[in-house]
């Protein structure tokens, strides 16, 4: 059972020592482990109300203009829209969207989750909505990208401007719409299945990672606690 002051450190983002002295002050009542049954809990130590979490995870809208990084030098980081969430310093993105995509990236500080979810043998569906520059080509039966890499497209439609996500981006002259729904995630794969489609992809907004869809009244920016069974149900498992 982890021990009362390694969570609370934790979660005030200090050294074990602060917190130790913080419970020496108010240590009345407190419990010395914690059940990880019991987490989260909001506990008054030191006259101060504190939320302790054992594991935190949230749904960021992600904007354009930043990109999926804990810090970078040139660019904005999307990590700065989570530094105000609980055990922010152990959140990590589950996957990556690159800088000017937007919409929903998930977070976790739990690395076994990560892992599962961002595996090959996961392969969760993520949806997609996107602006392109003209029609693309019908999908063929076996579509393998420039780098050999077959991708798993569960679907592909068009898709009426009304019908797009709000947080789709829409360039001037956007004429072209389409939903794309992709088992796995490589590297910029859905522009890279637009480019062998014919097309190129103008604008483009992750809606959906397993069984989560982007609030769409969640600001760019905004981020939301979530649950693991919201992204993947105990039935989907």
């Amino acid at each position: 059972m982890p021990k009362l002051e390694t969570l609370l450190a934790r979660n005030l983002g200090c050294s074990r020592g602060e917190a130790r002295g913080l419970l020496a002050r108010d240590a009345s009542g407190l419990p010395h482990e914690v059940l990880p049954g019991a987490l989260p809990l909001c506990l008054t130590i030191a006259g101060r109300r504190i939320n302790i979490h054992g594991s935190f995870h949230l749904l960021l809208h992600k904007p354009a203009g930043c990109v999926t990084a804990l810090s970078d030098s040139r660019h904005l980081a999307a990590a700065s829209y989570v530094a105000g969430a609980p055990l922010a310093a152990e959140l990590r993105p589950i996957g990556r969207l690159d800088l000017d995509t937007t919409g929903l990236l998930l977070w976790t500080t739990d690395g076994a989750w990560l892992h599962r979810l961002t595996h090959p043998r996961g392969a969760l569906p993520r949806g997609y909505h996107a602006v392109l520059a003209r029609p693309y080509q019908p999908l063929p039966a076996d579509l393998v990208l420039r780098d050999g890499h077959r991708p798993r497209v569960v679907d592909l439609r068009p898709l009426a401007p009304h019908e797009a996500h709000p947080a789709l981006p829409r360039p001037e002259g956007a004429a072209v719409f389409a939903a794309i729904t992709i088992a796995g995630g490589a590297y910029h794969e859905v522009r890279r299945i637009f480019a062998a489609l014919g097309s190129h992809v103008l604008a483009l907004c992750r809606v959906s990672f397993g069984a989560l869809t982007l609030p769409t009244d969640l600001a760019a920016g905004s981020w939301r606690p979530i649950t693991k069974a919201e992204v993947e149900p105990p039935t989907a498992r």
